[in-house]
């Protein structure tokens, strides 16, 4: 198979909160902040072309749904539809895609399933021959979201997907729909349901991290953002998976770091779990 790591609309989002109880004397190191404390990450998808020539979609970005005033409240910095535009610099369209697998529904990772925003129109569904992928307890999560994360999920997103009649959902370690060569874990640190997919590779296994491991800063176990439902679960959560993945070679691709897309899964010299060999960004790189 071969892999792109395909980047959608960039954000800015408030560092403390994507740091949760981390001071800022220490993730300033790691992001510099602007004046408003905001600091710039991806939306970034990963796309796979398997060897029969099916295309898979891993996530669809932030898009630009949103009316102006939330765009800027949630800090999406440009006005048109970066991750179709990417798309077409690799040589695709959103309509060749075969499946798109949503890893929660978060606006920030399926905003991009969306149209623009348009004065006095709504927004419709894009890879129109694609079949959506959802983990069952996100769907629900989804449908029936909790006060406190109400907000990060888009009004009538569900509802065109099952209009669609090309929603999936899978429930357990495999899906009919990705066939042998995923693995499917899941995670309820960060929300209910998060759906993490691990693709074989012949060099290892690879990784589709979603909020579990935003980015490579968040690889260090104690770090965990303050969006995230429930910290200690998800550093449980961490432990485990990363324990499991890094004895078998493991690499770990990020949708949120600003400048690394994918990085080898290591240990340093205390033994604690880091970032080591990265990839800023590929194309048409042989897995």
């Amino acid at each position: 198979m071969q892999l792109w790591s395909i980047d959608g609309n960039s954000q800015r989002l408030d560092g403390g909160a994507m740091f949760g109880n981390v001071p800022k004397a220490l993730w300033t190191r790691w992001i510099e902040p602007d004046d408003r404390n905001r600091i710039p990450l991806s939306c970034r998808a990963l796309l796979v072309r398997e060897d029969d020539g099916r295309l898979l979609l891993f996530e669809t970005g932030i898009g630009t749904f949103f009316e102006p005033k939330l765009r800027d409240r949630f800090g999406v910095l440009e006005d048109r539809h970066v991750l179709l535009e990417n798309l077409e610099d690799a040589g695709f369209s959103h309509t060749d895609i075969d499946v798109v697998v949503l890893s929660h529904l978060h606006f920030d990772h399926a905003g991009g399933l969306l149209t623009g925003w348009t004065e006095g129109a709504q927004s419709d569904l894009l890879f129109d021959n694609a079949t959506y992928l959802v983990g069952q307890r996100a769907w629900q999560r989804a449908c029936n979201p909790h006060p406190r994360d109400r907000a990060s999920f888009i009004p009538r997103l569900q509802q065109l997907l099952e209009a669609s009649g090309r929603l999936a959902i899978a429930d357990g370690p495999t899906s009919d729909v990705l066939g042998s060569g995923y693995r499917l874990h899941y995670s309820d640190g960060h929300t209910p349901g998060l759906m993490l997919t691990e693709i074989a590779a012949s060099s290892g296994p690879i990784l589709f991290c979603g909020d579990l491991v935003p980015g490579s800063p968040w690889v260090h176990l104690p770090i965990t953002m303050g969006y995230d439902r429930f910290a200690e679960l998800l550093i449980d959560e961490k432990t485990k998976l990363l324990g499991d993945l890094i004895g078998r070679g493991a690499r770990l691709f990020f949708t949120h770091d600003p400048t690394v897309a994918m990085a080898e899964l290591r240990r340093d010299d205390r033994g604690r779990f880091k970032a080591g060999r990265a990839w800023p960004s590929f194309a048409n790189l042989a897995a």
